[in-house]
């Protein structure tokens, strides 16, 4: 596709966690779409590369190192976005972390608070400086959250990480609610379960987990992250300019079961 008549044509667009996985795969698929896109991730040598991979193909791409659940790089990336761009008019917030099966009353404290400072306070960061930008320049735009099916469904997973996914499909819901009328859209992606390192990893601490999860999938399979990629980058469009507060499932049928 010819970038300049993407659906991302001439957008400015953030992507948070863009190091591996869905991130990695949304800043590949919103720069073919036409997008600028800003990459913020903990990880420079994988963010160098990616950056240098877009540009080859034609892209334009930057990246800064930082962790968004401390609420200064949250800020640092979004600051970083329009002083180098002029403005912010995408933003994907992917940043996240899994856990393991472990029983609710076993699990320790620590758990829990790393769960939730990556997925919910790291989303609140983003979104809370996003927002500003964007009313700041005062011609709207779209951010998409990434959720989970366990944020719209429960499962035998960890408990802390289902929670935090609740969290970002009410954050999600809530900033779509107070800002529509400025022209800001916010929905969320819920994706099945998509192949990334965290995945990999999941299953392997897991045994028979994998199995689990494709046995209660329709499609019973994994998603490529370029699928999840694909729907953040439809709702940061226009031509999803009547789609505000929505968690979006891209789960191969997994929550009509």
């Amino acid at each position: 596709m010819d970038a300049k008549s993407g659906i991302l044509a001439d957008r400015i667009a953030l992507v948070t966690g863009a190091s591996s996985g869905i991130g990695a795969a949304a800043a590949r698929v919103f720069a073919k779409e036409g997008a600028t896109v800003v990459l913020i991730a903990r990880r420079e040598a994988e963010l160098a590369a990616l950056v240098e991979e877009i540009e080859a193909a034609g892209g334009q791409a930057a990246y800064l190192v930082g962790d968004v659940s401390k609420p200064q790089d949250a800020a640092r990336a979004v600051d970083f976005t329009v002083e180098r761009f002029g403005r912010l008019d995408a933003a994907f917030n992917n940043a996240g972390i899994g856990g393991d099966q472990t029983p609710m009353h076993l699990m320790g404290d620590d758990v829990y608070d790393a769960i939730m400072d990556t997925n919910v306070r790291g989303v609140w960061n983003c979104l809370r400086h996003e927002i500003r930008a964007m009313l700041e320049t005062g011609t709207g735009g779209a951010i998409v959250n990434n959720a989970s099916v366990g944020g719209l469904v429960a499962i035998p997973a960890a408990a802390p990480y289902i929670a935090s996914k609740h969290a970002v499909v009410g954050l999600t819901r809530a900033a779509a609610a107070e800002y529509a009328r400025q022209g800001i859209r916010v929905n969320a992606v819920a994706p099945g379960t998509t192949r990334s390192e965290i995945t990999v990893d999941w299953f392997a601490r897991n045994p028979g987990l994998e199995e689990m999860v494709h046995g209660m999938t329709p499609q019973g399979r994994t998603a490529a992250p370029e699928e999840i990629a694909e729907a953040a980058a439809w709702l940061c469009s226009d031509r999803s300019s009547f789609v505000t507060g929505v968690a979006m499932p891209v789960d191969g049928g997994f929550c009509n079961q």
